[in-house]
This record gives C-alpha cells, structure tokens and sequence, in this order.
C-alpha cells in the first residue's frame, strides 16, 4: 500500500509531455501575434523621432544663422555639434544639437544636410540654403519613410525611404 501511494504522489507531481506542449504551443501563437506589432511600434517611434531630430536641426541652422551671419546656414552637421564643456560655441563648433545627433545616426536613421547654395562676400563664403535629410538606416526595419527639411522648415517625406520629399508629412 505504500508503494502505491508513492507512485500515485510522483505522478502528481509534475506536468506532463502533453501539458508542457500545449503551453508551449499558445505561448508560440502569442509571440506570433506579439512579434511583427513590436517591430511595427519600432519602426514607428524611429520615424517620429527622426521627425523630431529634423525639426531640431532645422531650429538649430536658423540659431547658427543669428549667431554667425557671415556664415549663414551651416552645411555640416558637425559644426552644429559640439560638446558643451569643451569651451565657448564656435562656428565650427556651435553646440546647437545634441553630439551623438551631430555625428549623423539616431533611433536607426541617417541625418545629413546637403543641397546647399553659398555666395561669396568679402571672400568668405555665406550658404545661403540646405536640405537636411534623415533616411532609415534599414528600410522596412528601422524606418519605412525618408524625411527632408529645407531652409524654410518644410519638412515633407519619402514614402521610399529615400530623399525625394515630395509628400508633407502626416
């Protein structure tokens, strides 16, 4: 009578095959569901953030522009740049945005100012207009759309991923 007591307490005791299998299985169809709408909620937060880093490179060339008008606007990311202690602002250096911003990745987008117009005065070049793009680093994975900015602040968006800006954005 003993041992059969033993023997029925050993078999309660754990789960068995088919009951681990089936826990296995719904969490398996969970994560199936759960998996493509993290990546999408991803890709989401990379495009706003991107967003929000053109319109602060935008506010940050109309800053330089007030600071340094011989100069214009700044054609390079890192002359809006710098690190707040390594002494006073510059124009090649102006500390307007953030250093990691400056050095042109963020959130799984490349951010890059380029199109710009300059004239000449006094023999010192003044640029005179920019387009700032920001496109994924991954299409369909860090990002779907391409976003421009110009120097009036119009940000517009590529549905590409690219830098054809045709679109204002949603």
């Amino acid at each position: 009578m003993s041992m059969q007591n033993t023997l029925k307490r050993t078999r309660e005791a754990g789960f068995t095959l088919i009951e681990l299998l089936i826990v296995m299985s719904v969490m398996l169809v969970l994560m199936t569901l759960a998996v493509p709408q993290l990546l999408k909620l991803r890709k989401q937060a990379n495009q706003t953030s991107a967003i929000q880093s053109v319109r602060t490179i935008g506010q940050a060339e109309l800053q330089y522009n007030s600071a340094y008008p011989a100069n214009g606007f700044s054609c390079s990311l890192p002359n809006l740049g710098g690190s707040p202690g390594s002494g006073a602002p510059s124009a090649q250096s102006a500390q307007l945005i953030d250093p990691a911003l400056a050095a042109g990745q963020k959130s799984g987008y490349t951010f890059n100012i380029t199109g710009c117009s300059k004239v000449t005065v006094n023999n010192q070049d003044m640029y005179t207009s920019y387009t700032i793009t920001a496109v994924p680093q991954s299409i369909g994975k860090t990002g779907d759309l391409g976003f421009c900015a110009d120097e009036n602040n119009t940000i517009r968006q590529d549905p590409a991923g690219g830098t054809n800006c045709t679109q204002p954005i949603q």
